[in-house]
C-alpha cells in the first residue's frame, strides 16, 4: 500500500522520468480506488501533458464518459456521481499531498478519524490555512463615524443581548469570518463568498469554546472551518465538525439571527449600532465590489458541485432556515418570492412562524405560537387577525400587553450553495 501511494505521489514530481514511471505503474497495477487520489494530484501535476496522459488512463480504466481534454470540473462531477470507493490509505495520501502546500494541512486527514462527508469531495480552495485571514476581535466604530459606507452598501446586521453590530460585505469579502464577543457571547460569523452565506454561530458548546478558523478547503463550494485545538474540519452550513477527532461527538453549534440589509436601512433602525472599522490591520482594498465582483456578476460557479437544481438560478438568493429541533427539515424561501409576499406564514415540524420582509428587502423570521398576522407595514408594525399590534425588533415581536414572539435564526444563501448542503430541502418560490 505504501508503494502504491508513493507511485501516485510521483505524478507531481518535477522529474519527467518519475512521472512516466508512475503512469506505467498505474497502467499495470490499476485499482478502481486510485481515482480519488488521482483527482487530488491532477491539479498539481507539473504539465498539461501529464494531466492529459493521466485523464486518458482514467478514461481507459473506468469507462468514464468524460472527454480526455475536458476541464477538471467535469471529471470531479463524474467522480462525485459514482458510488464512493476509497483506497484504505486515502486519508494518509491526502495528508501527504496537501502537507506539501501547507504543513498544517497534514493534521486534517488521517485514517484514525471519522468522516461525515465524502473525503473526495474535500477539495483545496487554493489558499493556506487562514490564508483568507479571519477578523479576530476586530475594531468597531460608531455608526455616525462610518463615513466610508454608502446607504446602498450591503451589511450583515446582528444583535446579541442588546449589542448591535453591522459587518459590511465589502470588508468580510476579504476575510470571510469574524470571531468576537458580542453582547458578552463568543460568536463566529462565517461568510462564504462562494455560496453567498453569512451564518452566525455561538462558538461555545457544552462549556467548550471552539476557536475557529479558515481551513483552506472546500466542500461543495462551501468553505470548511477548522478548530485550533484539534484541527477537525467543520461544515459551515451545518455548524458541525465533519472530519477529525470531534466528528463523532454530536457537536452542533447554536445558530443566531443575522439579517442581510443595506447600510442606510440598518443605520435608520439602529442609529446606535457599531460597525466594522476599515482599520483591520490588513492592507486589503475594501472598496465596494472590489472582492468577488466578477463572481457575483455571473451565474457560473468557481468550484463545481456534484449536482445542481435548476428550479432557481444558481445564485438566486434564498432565505435559509434549519431549526435545531427539526434538522432534517431544511427550508429555502426564494428572496424574490418574499419580496412579493412580505408577510408570509409557514411551518417547520410543529414550529409555525412568520417571515416579515421590510421595504429594503431584509427578512426576519419569528415564531408565532399559532398566531396569524393580517397586516404588516413593511417597517416595524404587524397586526394579528385579532387586531393586536406587534412591534418588530431584532430579538422579538412585542405586543403592548407584554406578550412576545421570539426571533428564529435564518440567513441568506445562494440557491446552489444551500441545495448542495441540503439536497432534501423544501423550496418555496
Amino acid at each position: 500500500s505504501l508503494d502504491e501511494l508513493l507511485k501516485v505521489f510521483q505524478l507531481i514530481s518535477p522529474d519527467p522520468q518519475e512521472n512516466d514511471d508512475a503512469l506505467v505503474y498505474l497502467q499495470q497495477n490499476w485499482r478502481a480506488d486510485f481515482v480519488p487520489m488521482l483527482m487530488d494530484v491532477a491539479r498539481l501535476v507539473p504539465s498539461r501533458l501529464i494531466m492529459h496522459r493521466l485523464f486518458a488512463l482514467m478514461q481507459e480504466k473506468t469507462g468514464a464518459a468524460v472527454a480526455v481534454d475536458a476541464d477538471l470540473d467535469r471529471w470531479y462531477e463524474w467522480m462525485w456521481n459514482q458510488d464512493p470507493l476509497f483506497h484504505p490509505n486515502y486519508a494518509e495520501f491526502k495528508s501527504l499531498v496537501y502537507g506539501l502546500i501547507d504543513p498544517n494541512f497534514r493534521f486534517y486527514f488521517s485514517t484514525q478519524y471519522s468522516a461525515k462527508i465524502r473525503l473526495d469531495e474535500v477539495v483545496w480552495g487554493g489558499v493556506p490555512q487562514d490564508g483568507i485571514p479571519p477578523l479576530r476581535q476586530p475594531a468597531m466604530i460608531a455608526a455616525a463615524d462610518a463615513d466610508y459606507l454608502e446607504d446602498d452598501h450591503i451589511v450583515f446586521g446582528l444583535q446579541v443581548n442588546g449589542d448591535t453590530r453591522a459587518y459590511p460585505q465589502r470588508i468580510l469579502g476579504r476575510h470571510e469570518m469574524f470571531v468576537d464577543k458580542v453582547g458578552g457571547v463568543p460568536v463566529g460569523g462565517v461568510y462564504c463568498t462562494l455560496c453567498g452565506t453569512m451564518v452566525l454561530y455561538k462558538t461555545t458548546h457544552h462549556g467548550i469554546e471552539h476557536e475557529l478558523g479558515t481551513s483552506g478547503f472546500l466542500y461543495r463550494s462551501n468553505k470548511l472551518m477548522y478548530d485550533k485545538a484539534t484541527h477537525s474540519l467543520w461544515n459551515t452550513m451545518w455548524g458541525a465538525p465533519v472530519i477529525g477527532p470531534l466528528a463523532d461527538l454530536g457537536i452542533a453549534l447554536e445558530r443566531l439571527g443575522v439579517v442581510t440589509s443595506t447600510w442606510g436601512e440598518w443605520r435608520r433602525r439602529h442609529p446606535d449600532s457599531q460597525v466594522l472599522s476599515l482599520d483591520t490591520g490588513y492592507p486589503f482594498d475594501y472598496a465596494e465590489g472590489a472582492a468577488y465582483r466578477a463572481y457575483f456578476a455571473t451565474d457560473e460557479l468557481m468550484f463545481t458541485v456534484p449536482k445542481l437544481d435548476k428550479r432557481l438560478n444558481n445564485k438566486d438568493e434564498v432565505l435559509a432556515l434549519r431549526l435545531s429541533d427539526y434538522p432534517d427539515q431544511p427550508l429555502a424561501l426564494s428572496a424574490q418570492f418574499l419580496r412579493q409576499n412580505p408577510l408570509y406564514h409557514d411551518q417547520i415540524g410543529d414550529q409555525p412562524f412568520v417571515v416579515l420582509t421590510d421595504d429594503s428587502g431584509a427578512n426576519r423570521v419569528y415564531a408565532t405560537a399559532g398566531l396569524k398576522f393580517a397586516s404588516w407595514d413593511l417597517d416595524r408594525r404587524a397586526v394579528d387577525v385579532d387586531g393586536t399590534a406587534w412591534t418588530l425588533s431584532e430579538s422579538e415581536l412585542a405586543a403592548a400587553d407584554g406578550r412576545t414572539l421570539p426571533r428564529l435564526p435564518a440567513h441568506r444563501a445562494f440557491w446552489f450553495g444551500w441545495y448542495s448542503a441540503f439536497n432534501q430541502t423544501r423550496l418555496v418560490k
